[in-house]
């Protein structure tokens, strides 16, 4: 059972490393459809979100600084909630978008939790942040 229970670690990291990856494929598509319009720089955003990902994964699998990157993988899934999925949520003018939103606040929720769990209770490397 342990051993197939401690596939978690590498099941929980490897969808953001996929998610990484789509950053850098389509990061133009990434930057015009998502990254809100006050910000400048859109797809300088979008390759430092990618790059984020992708290092939160390695650092999940590795067990090197994973408790830092799960904590600042968190702290990035709430702040995606706020700035990008929630308005898009409350988007009353169009009910699919709106749906869809919603859809991915919940997604979002479960994995910022599922990710501040990880930095609690699995995380090996505590070096950083106690």
């Amino acid at each position: 059972m342990n051993a197939f229970l401690s596939l978690g670690r590498w099941l929980f990291a490897l969808p953001f490393a996929i998610f990484g990856l789509f950053h850098f494929l389509n990061a133009q598509g990434m930057a015009d459809q998502m990254v809100p319009t006050y910000m400048p720089a859109k797809a300088i955003w979008v390759y430092l979100a990618g790059a984020g990902l992708i290092a939160a994964s390695i650092s999940i699998v590795s067990g090197k600084y994973d408790k830092l990157a799960t904590t600042l993988l968190a702290a990035y899934l709430l702040l995606m909630i706020l700035m990008i999925h929630a308005p898009n949520a409350m988007d009353a003018s169009n009910p699919i978008r709106s749906q869809g939103g919603m859809t991915n606040v919940l997604k979002d929720i479960a994995l910022a939790g599922a990710a501040m769990l990880f930095a609690q209770h699995l995380s090996k490397d505590r070096s950083l942040i106690g």
